[in-house]
């Protein structure tokens, strides 16, 4: 039984966690077989997402220490806790997992310091990772410049269209 000491190290750690993430999900992995879970880890580390099995207690005694307030209902039975620096990656990641093992359930989640329910986290998971939002937000940016390159072009274009034309003329009277 660890003692005091490390039982406050252990919520030091997940005060930080809580604190540098953007999102985290809190999920119940009752009835998950070890192959499952471990399928989950190796799927969760390859994007960069920290996925732990923690107590409740440790959890709740972190999220009070730095103020974060809804956490408590939330925090009953066995819980996986997801920490990314993405507030979308770990939702999706564990919605997509859910799907096709349904013993896992989601719980919460944390997304930029405010608590949500399951239906946040499932609505969050819908939205475009954010490599895709991106390159979305700057292909809006770049399509005005594109239209704007086109028409300075034009003139240029039917200018070099009428000398060509009067090189012609001229070739076919000398």
């Amino acid at each position: 039984m660890p003692n005091y000491e490390e039982k406050q190290k252990i919520v030091d750690e997940i005060k930080e966690k809580l604190q540098e993430s953007s999102g985290v999900v809190l999920a119940d992995y009752r009835g998950m077989t070890v192959s499952q879970v471990t399928k989950l880890r190796v799927e969760l580390r390859q994007a960069g997402i920290e996925y732990r099995v923690l107590k409740n207690t440790m959890v709740r005694r972190a999220a009070d220490e730095i103020g974060l307030q809804g956490l408590d209902p939330y925090l009953k039975g066995l819980t996986a806790v997801a920490f990314s620096a993405d507030p979308v990656a770990p939702a999706k990641i564990l919605i997509e997992f859910g799907k096709k093992n349904k013993e896992l359930q989601i719980k919460a989640g944390v997304v930029e310091g405010q608590v949500v329910g399951a239906d946040k986290i499932k609505d969050l998971a819908a939205l475009p990772s954010r490599e895709v939002l991106l390159a979305q937000v700057l292909a809006g940016m770049q399509a005005p410049i594109s239209g704007l390159v086109n028409v300075l072009q034009g003139p240029i274009r039917k200018m070099v269209y009428a000398l060509e034309e009067v090189r012609k003329v001229k070739e076919s009277q000398a």
